[in-house]
């Protein structure tokens, strides 16, 4: 008798299970669903997305998906069923989308997604205005390249005292510390959490697996998101209840201002996030880059050559060497905008571009359900052989005549659509100006030759890491 039982429940189980099973690997059997896999219960095929790579070529777990399913293919990540693009065309109509079928989505930071919003109404459009008009091309020419220019040399002067410098941590320092003081005036002496050191940290867990119990570094990446979320909302709340606010001249001022309106767009806390997303864009996208750009220069003479021809042609044309840069000439500099447009292309500094569908989109015959994770792959975009010939090698010379700094169907490392990240200009901007120095008034050099003293390995998984870091010697020229 209590043999039929138990092999009754195992039965049961195993219906159960077996069921579920096939749920899971075929969520909505009534809808066509792009081709693809689930992977495996919970964690889906998480595991082989964050595998890490040495080279820039596209990930492996993204090509062979595309060899086997084609560009538009469906996967699950951490229990969360996704649609990742790797098609130009439709990755651009994602974009086009915003806030009609597709809004932005941060799957591992989805409890920060409503404070950019407020009565389900994304202010994003309205907050890419307020940036561009404090940062965008007429505050750049205003003032904030003769101010970049002097904080440049003011660190580059730093770098170059010392016997060798670790290229992406003093970078970032430098980016940081600018962002801070045109966002909010920071002054690190006035808190106990050092807020560079927590952003630090929350990207580093941000690449980890979204494991959030206490020991991994995902948990130690929310922890600092924490931080730096309380030390900037402590910010936002001394000025907005300041009785000299409007005074300091910084982006949180012209933040202030709104919310001190009838009708605020944000209240604290959003305007909270918002602060937070514009300083960590501004300062790790640049450090990124400019470690990036300046690796690839260092193993390529002839591009080191022409771009130093370019900087030097601007010194002779000017009436005093020592001049500062002037916006015509910040324009001339072609040959720098390829190479920051090529390392961008090819170090693909943003691997995944999440949005979320919010109504069923049509695709190639196939169903993305309402609900669904979108993901746009820009690297297999940039690396496409039809339209870059030999993809992974770094030729700036490919873009002469192109333009580089606009965004494409087939170029999107700052995204696309309304979307389009408004600090794409301010990033150049700093770059370019880093570059100008140390090819006119600093070298580093090794036998003659500009090159790396150690470092510059690269590694992959959802972002670029430099695991020995990029180590470097700035000599001042004499």
């Amino acid at each position: 008798m209590w043999s039929l039982i138990g092999v009754f429940a195992v039965a049961l189980i195993i219906i159960f299970i077996t069921h579920w099973v096939y749920r899971w690997r075929n969520p909505m059997p009534n809808v066509k669903l792009p081709p693809g896999s689930m992977g495996l219960p919970f964690i889906g095929e998480t595991l082989q997305l964050f595998a890490s790579q040495s080279s820039f070529d596209i990930h492996p777990f993204i090509k062979k998906k595309m060899n086997r399913y084609g560009p538009i293919f469906k996967t699950n990540l951490v229990c969360r069923p996704i649609v990742i693009t790797t098609d130009p065309e439709f990755s651009h109509f994602v974009f086009l989308q915003e806030g009609n079928s597709t809004e932005t989505y941060l799957p591992f930071l989805e409890s920060s997604r409503n404070a950019f919003e407020k009565n389900n109404m994304n202010i994003h459009k309205y907050l890419r205005n307020m940036v561009l008009g404090y940062f965008g091309t007429e505050k750049q020419k205003e003032r904030l390249l003769s101010e970049m220019q002097e904080m440049v040399g003011r660190n580059i002067a730093i770098w170059s005292k010392q016997p060798s410098v670790e290229l992406k941590e003093v970078s970032a320092n430098m980016a940081f510390g600018y962002a801070t003081k045109k966002l909010l005036s920071y002054d690190s002496t006035k808190y106990s959490e050092n807020l560079k050191d927590a952003f630090i940290g929350f990207l580093r867990g941000l690449m980890a697996f979204p494991l959030n119990i206490p020991g991994t570094a995902y948990h130690k990446c929310q922890k600092d998101k924490k931080k730096v979320m309380a030390v900037l909302k402590d910010m936002v709340t001394e000025r907005l209840n300041a009785s000299n606010a409007n005074q300091h001249g910084d982006f949180l001022d012209v933040i202030i201002e709104e919310m001190k309106r009838d009708e605020p767009v944000f209240d604290i806390d959003g305007a909270t996030y918002v602060v937070f997303a514009i300083l960590l864009a501004s300062f790790e996208t640049i450090s990124l880059a400019l470690t990036l750009a300046i690796k690839f220069i260092s193993e390529d003479q002839a591009v080191l050559k022409e771009l130093t021809d370019e900087h030097e042609k601007i010194l002779k044309n000017r009436e005093n060497i020592d001049s500062a840069i002037t916006w015509n000439e910040y324009k001339s500099m072609t040959f720098t905008s390829n190479i920051i447009g090529e390392t961008l292309r090819l170090g693909n500094i943003s691997q995944l571009i999440f949005r979320r569908a919010t109504k069923d989109i049509e695709v190639n015959g196939y169903t993305i359900p309402s609900g669904w994770g979108i993901v746009v792959y820009p690297p297999a975009i940039h690396l496409n052989p039809d339209k870059y010939e030999d993809p992974l090698l770094f030729n700036p010379w490919r873009w002469k005549g192109q333009g580089s700094s606009t965004a494409s169907k087939n170029f999107m490392p700052f995204g696309g659509g309304c979307r389009l990240c408004a600090g794409a200009g301010y990033t150049k901007l700093q770059m370019t100006i880093v570059l100008h120095l140390l090819v006119t008034k600093y070298r580093y050099k090794l036998k003659n030759k500009w090159t790396k003293i150690k470092g510059g390995e690269v590694i992959q998984r959802v972002g670029v890491v430099f695991p020995n870091g990029l180590h470097i010697k700035v000599t001042e020229n004499s």
